[in-house]
């Protein structure tokens, strides 16, 4: 699946999108850029609040962007951190990921340096709390 991901135009998008990231708390800017099943591709920074609980992740706002323009469905996801060290995303991050995921998506990292890591979603959160548990509960 993943050599028909354009993860070099994905890597760019997502170095592009962390330029924009207000981040003057942890100076960690993240930028993401999403493949939706459409083939349109979406991006999103981190935006810092002073409160903390009121940041939002750049995964979490690439993923509402695309919402917002009538994606459902993704295919694939590229995190930008400049940091020497490959990040993935956070936990809340990772539940927001597989509310529109398969779990065998793939996740990839890449940094200043040209380097990247990839994970499937499932190896990043396994057994997620998705939809289906919703749709399967026995209501009391």
């Amino acid at each position: 699946m993943s050599h028909d991901i354009p993860w070099a135009e994905l890597a760019r998008l997502a170095q592009q999108a962390s330029e924009h990231a207000y981040a003057p708390y942890s100076k960690f800017p993240v930028g993401v850029a999403v493949l939706a099943a459409s083939g349109k591709l979406y991006s999103g920074c981190n935006v810092e609040n002073a409160s903390y609980g009121g940041t939002t992740c750049a995964e979490r706002n690439a993923i509402a962007a695309a919402v917002v323009a009538g994606e459902r469905r993704f295919l694939a996801l590229m995190v930008y951190t400049p940091q020497t060290q490959l990040t993935p995303p956070c936990g809340i991050c990772r539940q927001v990921i597989a509310e529109f995921y398969a779990p065998d998506s793939p996740v990839r990292s890449c940094n200043h340096l040209g380097q990247q890591q990839e994970w499937r979603l499932d190896e990043l959160l396994p057994s997620a709390f998705t939809p289906t548990y919703l749709a399967n509960s026995n209501k009391i």
